[in-house]
């Protein structure tokens, strides 16, 4: 759902609020658009495309995780995805009842859990993602393409700084 304020009426009143304190307004403007933005796309992809399938934004990413990596370790999975272990576990039991994917103890160390797509959800993935990034082509269609990996570049600029790897 969008915000009831504009993205330059937001910033015209927090300058008008806080413009008093010593605050570097533009990192503040990188820091809450990007959050919007994200938010936004989020939003946007569950509605557009995740919501026919029955996937919430979570689901998909473990699948695309899974997809991507597998056999992958649980924890890797929710080290890729952002999320708890917690968040995790209820994920899998779901995807899991869908037929999607399938969760095995280690043989290496049982304490560890590796998960694999099925045939199914291999199928879902190959079926669905065209039409994902059909919508994260419609989403950067806006920007000029030599720009979009400028953007590219900063975005993974941001992300190491925030998990430490820079």
């Amino acid at each position: 759902m969008p915000s009831a304020h504009t993205l330059a009426e937001t910033e015209e009143q927090v300058v008008t609020k806080l413009g008093t304190l010593p605050l570097d307004f533009e990192a503040m403007a990188v820091v809450s658009n990007l959050f919007r933005a994200a938010n936004a796309t989020r939003n946007y992809l569950e509605r557009s495309v995740l919501a026919e399938s029955g996937l919430s934004w979570t689901a998909f990413v473990v699948l695309w995780v899974t997809w991507i990596w597998e056999p992958i370790e649980t924890r890797q999975i929710a080290e890729e995805g952002g999320f708890s272990k917690a968040t995790l576990t209820g994920v899998l039991g779901t995807l899991e009842a869908k037929g999607y994917l399938v969760r095995e103890r280690s043989e290496r160390d049982g304490r560890l859990v590796n998960v694999t797509m099925t045939p199914a959800g291999r199928t879902l993935m190959t079926t669905l993602f065209p039409t994902f990034n059909s919508h994260e082509q419609t989403i950067s269609s806006t920007i000029d393409p030599e720009r979009r990996r400028e953007l590219a570049e900063m975005l993974r600029a941001v992300t190491l700084v925030t998990e430490g790897q820079r």
